[in-house]
């Protein structure tokens, strides 16, 4: 990827768009920006790993998943073009990031200094009042990942997932985007587990399902 095309990107966020252009020039040339390429199902932060940088996505998507002792996986979100990473924990007391970051695609990511992100926030009002957003928005996220593991059943949120693309796909047969094995790391759950309800709800007349899809019968939105 080339400067001009790296900039273009970069001047795109909303954190930079009271930077100039030679600005963001300079912090290539002090080495406050690094831009790094992951190939698909790359590792670009581990859980533990002390966070130093302000991440930022240029292209492609990037996961954040955690793995158990049993090496069970429970996908939280995904990251595409734009989203920033490591914002809430940067500054923390304890900076370590707690779960671990993969690329989930080829991806191109912008990592920013603490430095550089702490003088931005001191000189610049608009970068402040947009990262202080992405922390906020990131926090939200994960509260709203640790209500449905903890609150709901495995039912509760399978028909979740099915009023969501439902809505979405305007139609009972749902077309799935993802294997079964990435739907239960979605939902917090073992495959085996999802398999299980999904013969269930079948057996009560409420969904049919094939590989590549999930047909709504006995359910009403």
């Amino acid at each position: 990827m080339n400067m001009k095309k790296q900039l273009s990107l970069i001047k795109v966020n909303n954190l930079f768009k009271d930077i100039s252009t030679d600005q963001l020039i300079d912090y290539f040339h002090s080495g406050s920006f690094i831009i790094s390429d992951y190939n698909k199902n790359n590792m670009i932060h581990f859980e533990g790993e002390k966070c130093q940088t302000l991440d930022l996505i240029l292209k492609g998507e990037a996961r954040v998943q955690r793995i158990d002792e049993q090496g069970n996986i429970l996908t939280i979100t995904d990251f595409s073009f734009g989203d920033s990473i490591g914002g809430n924990i940067l500054f923390s007391k304890y900076p370590h990031y707690p779960m671990t970051i993969i690329s989930k695609t080829n991806c191109t990511i912008l990592h920013i200094k603490k430095s550089l992100v702490l003088n931005l926030c001191q000189s610049n009002e608009t970068f402040l009042l947009e990262f202080l957003t992405c922390i906020s928005d990131i926090t939200t996220i994960l509260t709203d990942k640790i209500k449905t593991i903890s609150l709901k059943s495995i039912r509760e949120s399978v028909i979740d997932f099915l009023k969501y693309e439902y809505y979405i796909q305007k139609s009972c047969r749902i077309i799935l985007s993802m294997t079964k094995k990435e739907l239960a790391e979605r939902l917090g759950i073992q495959r085996t587990s999802l398999s299980r309800e999904l013969n269930k709800m079948r057996k009560d007349g409420l969904i049919d399902f094939n590989a590549d899809s999930i047909t709504i019968i006995g359910l009403e939105f």
